[in-house]
C-alpha cells in the first residue's frame, strides 16, 4: 500500500499539485494523465522519494519494495546486462554478491560458514534460485537477444538499453512498480508482452503513458493531474474520458437551468416586490435567489490543437512507383530490393525490425539521401511534405517563431501566421518565443503547423507521436484520420495505427510483406503470421520473437 497525505509541491510561486490525498492499493494499475508540464513525472519522484514534497508526506507499507524505470541509459553501461537487470533487487543483489565473495575465498573459515548459511537462508526466501531464469524470461519477452544477457550494457543500442532497463524494474516482483514512459522505443511486439505481464501482475502499478491503447488494456484507475490537484478515477483512459465529458457537461446543463430558474425568480421579484398581496412570495423567492449558485467551471489545463492538412490539389491515380530499392546504414541492409506501388486511396503504416530502415526509405523518397541502388519515380500531381524523426536542423536560428513559420508561407502577413500558430497552442506572447528553444512536443507542434501550410497531398511521418501529450496525439490522429490524401507514416502508437492505417508494408531482412487491412487485421491474421514466420525465418535469435 502507497499512500499520500496533503502533498504539495511547488517550485517557487509555481504550484504543480496541492493538498494530494490518495492511496495506491495492490492489485490495481493507474494511469497518471495531464497536459506536458502538468508534473506527472514529478509525482512519480515523489512517490518514490527521489524528491521531497514541499508538505504534506508519503507512507509505504513496512516491508514493501517499490520499483523504478531507470531513465539515464549510461547509468549501467560497465555492467552485464544480466548483472543489469539482477541490480533491480538491491537486497538480493547485494546478498548474490557476499555469498560469492565468501565462496571465493581460499581460507573459508566456520565463521564464514554460518554467514554464508545465513545468505542462503535469506537467498531462498527472496526466490533467488529462480533469479537467473526469470532474467532470461524477462529479457527475451522484451526482445533482447540471448547473446547480448552476457555483454556489457555499453555495446548495446539506445532501444536495447531500455528493454534492459524494463526489465531490471520488473524483475523480482516488486510490490510497487512506477514506470514513466515503459512503451517508449519499444516494438509493437514488446509492448504487447508489457501488457500481459502488467494485466496479471498481483501488485500496485503506477504508470504514466501517452499510449492510449496500452492505458486503456493495463490501467484500472486514471489519475488525473489538472487544476493543481490529482483525482483518481475508477476505470481505464477511455472510460475517464467518456465520464470527464459527461461530467462537464452535466455541469454545464445543470448551470443553464439555474440560471434559467435565477431569472424566473429575477422577474417575480422584480414585479411583485411593492405589490402587498403578494409581498411574502416575492421575500421567499428572493431569498431562495440569494441561495442559488452558479457552479465555476475551470477552464482545463489541457488544450487540444487544431490540426488538419487540406491538399491544395487533388492527387492523380499514380503517386509513387519504387523498383528494386536497395540502402545500407551503418554497414547493415536495411533496404533489399524494395519494389512497390502507392496508390491514390492509401493509408500506410510502415512497420518493421531495422529502426533506421524506414526512416532510410522517407528520407530518400524526399530526395535527403541517396539509394545504393534501385529508383523511385513520383507522380506528377504529388506534392510532399515530410515530418522527420530527428529536427534539430530545423532549429538552429535564433528567430520568433512567427518568423520561422513565415519562410515556410505563401502567405506572410503576420495575422495569419499567428492564426496558424494560434491553432497550435503558440498565442499571444507564446507566438515570439525563439525557435531554437523550444521543447521537443513544441518542435513537433510547429513542424505540423510548416506541413499544414504546404499544401501537400502526400504526408511522410516518421514516428510522428513523439514528445507529444496525449492531448495533440489525439489532434493529430484525428487530422489524419480526415486527411484527403496518401499518407505514408511510421509509429509505436497501436491506436494510432489502428484507427489510421488502411494498407500496412512490413520491411523484414528477406522482403517486404505488403497487405491492404488495418493493423489489427493484420496482426491476427493467421496466413500474415505464417509469412512473417517465413521472412523472418534464420534472423531471429534463439529464444526470441518476431518484432515488428
Amino acid at each position: 500500500m502507497l499512500k499520500t497525505h496533503d502533498v504539495s509541491l511547488r517550485f517557487g510561486k509555481r504550484i504543480l499539485f496541492e493538498d494530494v490525498t490518495t492511496k495506491f492499493s495492490p492489485g490495481n494499475c493507474y494511469g497518471i494523465i495531464g497536459a506536458n508540464g502538468a508534473g506527472k513525472s514529478t509525482l512519480l519522484k515523489v512517490l518514490s522519494g527521489e524528491i521531497d514534497p514541499t508538505s504534506g508526506n508519503v507512507t509505504v507499507q513496512p516491508g514493501k519494495r517499490i520499483a523504478v524505470l531507470k531513465q539515464d541509459q549510461y547509468e549501467f553501461d560497465e555492467f552485464v546486462v544480466r548483472e543489469t537487470v539482477l541490480m533491480g533487487h538491491k537486497k538480493l543483489f547485494k546478498i548474490m554478491a557476499e555469498k560469492d565473495a565468501i565462496y571465493a575465498k581460499s581460507d573459508f573459515s566456520n565463521e564464514d560458514g554460518m554467514k554464508v548459511s545465513d545468505l542462503e537462508d535469506e537467498f531462498a526466501e527472496l526466490n533467488g534460485w529462480e533469479a537467473e531464469s526469470e532474467v532470461s524470461t524477462l529479457l527475451s519477452g522484451l526482445g533482447v537477444a540471448d547473446e547480448l544477457h552476457e555483454k556489457k550494457m555499453s555495446e548495446l543500442s539506445g532501444n536495447e538499453k531500455v528493454k534492459v532497463l524494463l526489465a531490471q524494474a520488473l524483475f523480482g516482483n516488486p510490490d510497487i512498480l512506477l514506470l514513466d514512459e515503459p512503451t517508449n522505443h519499444l516494438d509493437i511486439q514488446s509492448i504487447d508482452w508489457l501488457e500481459e505481464f502488467l494485466i496479471t501482475f498481483k501488485n500496485t502499478v503506477i504508470v504514466i503513458s501517452h499510449d492510449r491503447h496500452f492505458l486503456n488494456n493495463v490501467c484500472t484507475h486514471i489519475a488525473d493531474i489538472d487544476y493543481g490537484k490529482v483525482a483518481v478515477y475508477t476505470g481505464n483512459y477511455d472510460f475517464w474520458l467518456e465520464s470527464s465529458q459527461l461530467a462537464l457537461q452535466q455541469t454545464k446543463d445543470k448551470n443553464k437551468k439555474t440560471e434559467a430558474k435565477r431569472k424566473e425568480l429575477e422577474t417575480f421579484v422584480a414585479r411583485f416586490s411593492a405589490n402587498a398581496s403578494k409581498s411574502k412570495q416575492a421575500t421567499s423567492r428572493k431569498k431562495t435567489l440569494e441561495k442559488m449558485v452558479i457552479e465555476q467551471i475551470k477552464p482545463s489545463s489541457r488544450k487540444f490543437p487544431f490540426i488538419r492538412f487540406i491538399p491544395e490539389r487533388e492527387i492523380g491515380n499514380n503517386v509513387l512507383t519504387i523498383e528494386n530499392l536497395s540502402k545500407k546504414v551503418d554497414g547493415d541492409i536495411a533496404l533489399k530490393d524494395i519494389t512497390l506501388t502507392i496508390n491514390n486511396d492509401d493509408k500506410v503504416a510502415f512497420v518493421g525490425t531495422h529502426d533506421l530502415a524506414i526512416t532510410a526509405l522517407f528520407e530518400i523518397l524526399m530526395g535527403e539521401d541517396k539509394a545504393d541502388s534501385g529508383d523511385y519515380t513520383w507522380g506528377a500531381t504529388a506534392i510532399r511534405s515530410f515530418l522527420p524523426k530527428e529536427n534539430s536542423a530545423f532549429f538552429n536560428d535564433d528567430v520568433t517563431l512567427i518568423d520561422w513559420l513565415r519562410q515556410y508561407s505563401k502567405e506572410k502577413e503576420d495575422n495569419f501566421i499567428r492564426g496558424f500558430l494560434g491553432r497550435m497552442l503558440f498565442s499571444g506572447e507564446e507566438s515570439l518565443k525563439k525557435a531554437n528553444i523550444l521543447s521537443g512536443g513544441e518542435k513537433v507542434r510547429i513542424m505540423q503547423a510548416k506541413m499544414m501550410l504546404s499544401g501537400a497531398n502526400v504526408l511522410l511521418l516518421d514516428e510522428p507521436t513523439n514528445h507529444l501529450d496525449l492531448e495533440a496525439i489525439t489532434s493529430l490522429n484525428d487530422g489524419l484520420i480526415a486527411f484527403k490524401g496518401v499518407l505514408m507514416f511510421v509509429s509505436r502508437d497501436h491506436q494510432f495505427m489502428q484507427t489510421v492505417a488502411n494498407r500496412i508494408i512490413e520491411i523484414t531482412p528477406n522482403g517486404i510483406i505488403d497487405k491492404k487491412m488495418n493493423f489489427d487485421e493484420y496482426m491476427k491474421n493467421p496466413d500474415v503470421k505464417k509469412l512473417r514466420e517465413e521472412m523472418y525465418e534464420n534472423t531471429l535469435n534463439k529464444g526470441s520473437t518476431i518484432p515488428i
